[in-house]
């Protein structure tokens, strides 16, 4: 009998894969660590065969650690990091690197196309501003800086479409990844030539593979990949989705009032709607994993990719006490000086910026007084300054929710979850008895694809559990509420410097 499903969640830096009950139990989990080459200043980048043969390695390894038989396994699904670009070869090999979703290079394609009227030509189709990022900004980069390999490319994939092409052999593009590419009619749902070659890449349109959803059948594993992950042959790969929609649905967002707020490298901050809102201060419509919504979000890559940074480079070699473990050792430093006290503002820019393309991270305020615990606090408070600017937007045109639904590196720390309550002035949710929720939304999409469930509505009430709420501190929110506006003074002052900086 066929009990498990398997998600594998393809990140910016990391790959996890978990194998699921059908009631939504982890039975096992992996994780590999993936190289980020950066070439130059504002690129990032990854080797996507190395990509591939991690992938491979991880699935393994979950298999293995399950003790559970391939033939009990029902589906597979991948789930990635949205916008970047994994160029595959006519050749049949990659490309080009595989570029991630904080590359920069092409940040001066979006500020021409808004002052040249392309922008504002298209947006009744696009229904979403253009970031250096995405794959129409990366493409039209491509072709003015390496048109060999522009000219070489078969077909443009987001991770989630490269690693399912790996897994079956079959190209397609999944709706909730493509629609945040730019390259799509988001009001209508299609692809339309005259869209790209106003954007300068008319070429592009056949380099877009057919359009499949997330819970749609799209091939099944092959004998090679079978040998390579200890999958059994022919098991079938459903599309999978965007991490964001992933982790939405791990959520169970599953009505327009409901609202999530994701924390990884990104910022990701979102509800969905029956229809597209546009006009509006919101940045971002697309398709949402379940069939008839759309997604509206509002990110930046600021959230807690700041925090590792500065793990990295200030608390590596920290003298943790016996028996602690760094990240609840860091809590506690940072818990230790009361939010009143710490007169320290970090603008979470060292992977861009929702405010400049050109805007860099910063310590304001800093004096000899100040401590790494200080630098520490600074920064865990400043990422959730930047998403209280998202999310002000988001609630600009729609009504507050009865509670925020938070996930990724935050909702793991009871400091962060609490100071999310504080500074949103909200409750805030969080999923029980999963560490891998966007390993768990594309399980989900496995298991409806397998016929499990009828949608996604369905197996959330199967798969998911959502925890207490946490509830805002009004002392504390009053606090937060006078630095927040500090906060944001200092990157507005800021703004208008940054146009003397390189990217």
């Amino acid at each position: 009998m066929q009990e498990y499903v398997l998600g594998i969640d393809n990140g910016g830096t990391v790959i996890k894969a978990a194998l699921f009950t059908l009631e939504g139990q982890e039975a096992a989990t992996a994780s590999r660590q993936t190289l980020v080459l950066t070439p130059k200043p504002g690129y990032t980048e990854r080797d996507m065969e190395d990509l591939w043969g991690q992938n491979c390695a991880c699935i393994k390894q979950v298999i293995a650690g399950s003790g559970v038989s391939p033939k009990a396994i029902a589906g597979v699904a991948v789930c990635g990091h949205g916008k970047g670009l994994y160029p595959w070869g006519k050749n049949g090999r990659p490309a080009y690197n595989g570029i991630i979703s904080t590359d920069n290079r092409a940040w001066q394609y979006p500020e021409k196309w808004k002052q040249d009227g392309t922008f504002d030509a298209l947006y009744p189709r696009l229904c979403q501003q253009i970031m250096p990022c995405q794959p129409v900004s990366i493409l039209a980069w491509m072709k003015d800086n390496n048109r060999a390999v522009y000219d070489s490319i078969q077909w443009a994939f987001s991770v989630t479409d490269y690693i399912r092409f790996r897994l079956t052999g079959e190209a397609y593009s999944e709706a909730t990844n493509i629609s945040g590419s730019a390259l799509m009619n988001i009001r209508d749902v299609r692809f339309d030539g005259d869209m790209l070659e106003s954007l300068g890449i008319g070429e592009a349109y056949t380099m877009i593979p057919p359009l499949r959803y997330s819970s749609d059948h799209c091939g099944q594993i092959t004998a090679e990949t079978a040998a390579l992950t200890g999958l059994a042959k022919g098991t079938p790969v459903a599309g999978g989705m965007f991490d964001i929609d992933a982790c939405a649905i791990a959520m169970s967002v599953t009505k327009p009032e409901q609202l999530c707020s994701i924390t990884g490298t990104w910022s990701i901050n979102e509800f969905i709607a029956p229809a597209p809102i546009t006009g509006t201060c919101v940045a971002m419509n697309s398709l949402y994993a379940m069939p008839g919504y759309y997604l509206l979000e509002e990110s930046s890559a600021t959230s807690a990719g700041n925090l590792e940074w500065l793990i990295q480079n200030c608390f590596r070699n920290e003298p943790v006490p016996p028996g602690k473990k760094l990240y609840a050792y860091l809590d506690e430093s940072a818990a230790a000086i009361p939010p009143e006290s710490c007169d320290v503002y970090f603008l979470p820019f060292l992977y861009g910026s929702n405010r400049h393309p050109l805007a860099k991270a910063s310590f304001i305020g800093l004096t000899s007084f100040h401590t790494k615990a200080h630098m520490l606090r600074a920064v865990y408070e400043g990422v959730v300054y930047a998403a209280r600017g998202h999310i002000d937007k988001l609630l600009s045109i729609r009504r507050p929710p009865e509670a925020i639904r938070l996930a990724g590196g935050a909702a793991n720390s009871a400091l962060w979850v609490q100071m999310f309550a504080d500074v949103l002035e909200l409750p805030i949710e969080t999923v029980t008895g999963v560490k891998e929720l966007g390993a768990l939304g594309c399980a989900m999409a496995a298991a409806t694809a397998a016929g499990a469930y009828p949608g996604y509505a369905e197996a959330a009430k199967a798969m998911v559990r959502i925890s207490p709420p946490v509830l805002p501190d009004k002392a504390r929110s009053s606090i937060y509420r006078q630095k927040y506006e500090k906060y944001a003074a200092a990157a507005e002052a800021l703004d208008a410097v940054w146009n003397r900086f390189e990217i």
